[in-house]
């Protein structure tokens, strides 16, 4: 045998600190509320720096690949600043996120486990008319968020994940933004419980109706109140 014939499969390479800062400032990026006040979200170079471990070099580098992202942006004489869309663009990413999760809602129909349908419900088992969800505002505010996920999870489509991921941070602010207005807040539980009830049953078109129909009303919201919220 020569070493021609041996089977050898090629070393990756480590990632780079470039690629780990990017992952990590991406990730944290996604987690912020950048909706919750009207003050511009800053990043600070040297910060980033000490707390990830590494030099500006590779911070620099990931910067750029976010700003290629369209999440942050480089002001001069400002620095880095997280970005926030305008109203015409969040109501256009909220009914592009209501397009895709009446996909995923008829995808689950179709392919997931009954049982990891009802587990949806786990999302709301503390809430009820003994625990009103408007006197648990936060609380709420994070398992709708969790829900709303789920159920693009739930779909096992990666490309639906892949293209929700891409506006998840402006589509969750305004969730949180807008859940604790009480029209908002009124019909939020009954109608998660409806979607739930008709992925459980199979009623595919109907779920994915429901799921539609669901997220457009937040569109329709901000769109209807969209100068108050962007203030």
């Amino acid at each position: 045998m020569t070493e021609a014939d041996i089977a050898i499969v090629r070393i990756a390479p480590e990632t780079s600190f470039k690629t780990k800062a990017y992952d990590a400032l991406k990730e944290a990026i996604l987690k912020m509320d950048i909706y919750a006040t009207s003050e511009p979200v800053m990043l600070d170079e040297r910060a980033l720096s000490e707390r990830l471990g590494v030099s500006r070099t590779p911070i620099r580098e990931a910067i750029a690949m976010l700003e290629q992202d369209g999440l942050v942006k480089t002001v001069p004489r400002r620095g880095i600043v997280v970005v926030r869309r305008t109203k015409i663009e969040v109501v256009d990413m909220i009914r592009a996120w209501a397009a895709l999760e009446s996909m995923a809602a008829r995808l689950i129909t179709t392919t997931a486990r009954k049982r990891d349908i009802s587990a949806l419900r786990d999302f709301f088992k503390d809430f009820g008319k003994d625990r009103l969800p408007q006197n648990h505002i936060q609380e709420y505010s994070r398992a709708n968020i969790a829900f709303h996920q789920a159920l693009i999870s739930l779909s096992e489509s990666q490309v639906l994940v892949d293209m929700t991921n891409d506006i998840l941070l402006h589509v969750r602010g305004f969730r949180q933004l807008t859940i604790g207005r009480e029209e908002r807040l009124a019909a939020s539980l009954p109608e998660h419980m409806a979607i739930i009830e008709a992925l459980e049953e199979r009623k595919t078109d109907l779920a994915e109706k429901l799921a539609r129909d669901h997220t457009l009303g937040l569109a329709a919201y901000v769109e209807a109140h969209g100068n108050e919220l962007f203030d």
